[in-house]
């Protein structure tokens, strides 16, 4: 029996891997620890919240006594709890900070004291900085450009150095952009779907020509479970699929899928530091054994239809507050 403590699963990515995790084995039991900020939705678990092998704690990761007896009781701690959006974390970096890095610290002692055997430390291409080059490696160096980037990267290398110098079984895994379920409607592939399903305008920022390199979230899962159980302590893993797309491309896929009028596209100014491109090189996870099983259209038509047949589920998050922080951020009159 292996016994997880998932941080953040109350989240997008944290709650698809804790549906995975389930779905894969019996011999299981999974603590989900959760401050249920904004983004956090146990709507996202509500199939599995009787589940014997499932249990939710709320609490935040920066609560040494709230972290230390969980963290004991737990094999395996895989640290998805981050605040994650890049624009918030331009008006207000503190939290992001915090969460970000000191509560990673907090996890970190814990294992160190406890003795787990597996810690895995959720990190993000975005470390890397913008490239206009060749997809980064593991081992290139880390130029964050965002207090999000930047706080992520200080956990990154923070959580290396509990390994280097405690001896602490630590992994490091950089994904590229995830899209799928429960994906909260402040980024970009849920709140164009969502919007172009309410018939509202679709603010891209600058020319449209960002790139992001895609991964479909229940790829990302599958990564990270080969991780956990094959992957090499001290190591870093960049997670990716090699779908690199224009977010106007993105855009226009969305559109035509729901059979949706060009003209919701509304350009608007772009984001202060907006990278150009994100690009990974992922042969290293390649020859540990994983490959991609979606092709991008596919993924993103799933995507599509699943916001379509769960209007139940993003409908009451974007409300009131929802909507008058997007108004406001995008500069938007509707």
């Amino acid at each position: 029996m292996t016994k997880y403590l998932i941080t953040g699963g109350a989240g997008f990515i944290g709650s698809n891997f804790i549906h995975y995790l389930l779905n894969k084995y019996s011999d299981i039991e999974i603590i989900n620890l959760d401050k249920l900020t904004y983004a956090g939705n146990l709507d996202n678990l509500r199939d599995v919240e009787d589940d014997p092998r499932y249990q939710f704690v709320k609490g935040d990761i920066c609560d040494a006594t709230v972290v230390n007896p969980l963290v004991k009781a737990c094999d395996v701690v895989v640290n998805f709890a981050a605040e994650s959006h890049v624009d918030r974390s331009i008006g207000k970096p503190d939290d992001f900070i915090r969460t970000d890095i000191f509560g990673a610290f907090v996890l970190l002692e814990a294992a160190r004291q406890h003795g787990v055997k597996r810690f895995i430390q959720i990190s993000t291409d975005e470390v890397y900085g913008s490239t206009l080059g060749e997809p980064f490696k593991e081992t290139d160096p880390l130029m964050p450009s965002s207090p999000y980037s930047a706080s992520k990267a200080g956990a990154d290398r923070l959580a290396y150095s509990y390994f280097v110098t405690y001896d602490l079984p630590v992994i490091i895994t950089r994904c590229s952009n995830n899209f799928g379920p429960y994906q909260y409607p402040e980024k970009l592939i849920p709140l164009f779907i969502t919007n172009a399903l309410e018939d509202k305008k679709l603010p891209v920022y600058g020319d449209g020509q960002n790139v992001r390199d895609w991964i479909y979230v229940m790829d990302h899962c599958e990564a990270l479970d080969l991780v956990v159980n094959e992957g090499k302590n001290g190591e870093v893993y960049n997670i990716a699929a090699g779908n690199e797309k224009p977010n106007l491309f993105v855009t226009h896929l969305i559109l035509e899928y729901l059979q949706k009028p060009k003209d919701l596209i509304v350009f608007v100014q772009d984001r202060l530091g907006h990278d150009r491109r994100y690009a990974l090189n992922w042969e290293k996870i390649h020859a540990l054994g994983w490959q991609p099983r979606y092709n991008f259209e596919q993924a993103i038509e799933n995507t599509i239809q699943w916001y379509v047949d769960n209007r139940w589920w993003w409908e009451k998050i974007k409300n009131k507050e929802f909507l008058e922080y997007y108004k406001r951020h995008y500069k938007l009159r509707e």
